[in-house]
């Protein structure tokens, strides 16, 4: 593997570590990790660092969903035409094409039920190509991005014995 790939897996797992301790962790110099952050960043590979929160641990009341999206093409239009439009707009906060029954997944994520809905309604729908758009209300996050959510014990299922 290479230290280019190696670094990237130190990143993902937690990119708050710092130089020195991803370069023992890939047995590399500390220079020459700061080289490779700098190139994955100037190349476009690592496009930002976020941290994953639990919302529910928090007062937030903002509301996520999952919409899929089908869309008609036409001779002009590409499905990357189609995303460029898409992914500009504020509120979407990934958007990927798929395989299957449906055409894009985009995960939108807003203050209310009505200002999603609305989104969808009024700056999603109406897109010429778009011709249905499925919404799925996140309900309770589990696991986000490789990180379990909670700590287990507070499992409120009843317990069955034979």
């Amino acid at each position: 593997m290479s230290s280019r790939q190696q670094v990237l897996d130190v990143l993902r797992e937690n990119a708050r570590q710092n130089v020195d301790d991803i370069a023992r962790q890939t047995d590399a110099d500390p220079e020459e990790v700061e080289a490779i952050i700098d190139e994955l960043e100037s190349d476009g590979v690592v496009r930002g660092y976020r941290a994953v929160i639990d919302w529910n641990q928090t007062e937030s009341e903002s509301v996520r969903a999952a919409v899929e999206l089908n869309v008609k093409l036409d001779r002009e239009t590409s499905y990357d035409d189609v995303a460029d439009r898409i992914a500009k707009f504020p509120l979407v906060e990934s958007l990927h094409l798929m395989s299957g029954d449906y055409d894009f997944l985009m995960e939108v994520e807003g203050d209310s039920m009505r200002e999603v809905s609305q989104f969808i309604s009024d700056k999603v729908a109406p897109v010429p190509e778009i011709t249905q758009t499925v919404t799925h209300y996140v309900m309770d996050s589990y696991k986000e991005q490789g990180i379990v959510f909670g700590d287990g014990s507070d499992d409120d299922r009843l317990s069955i014995s034979p």
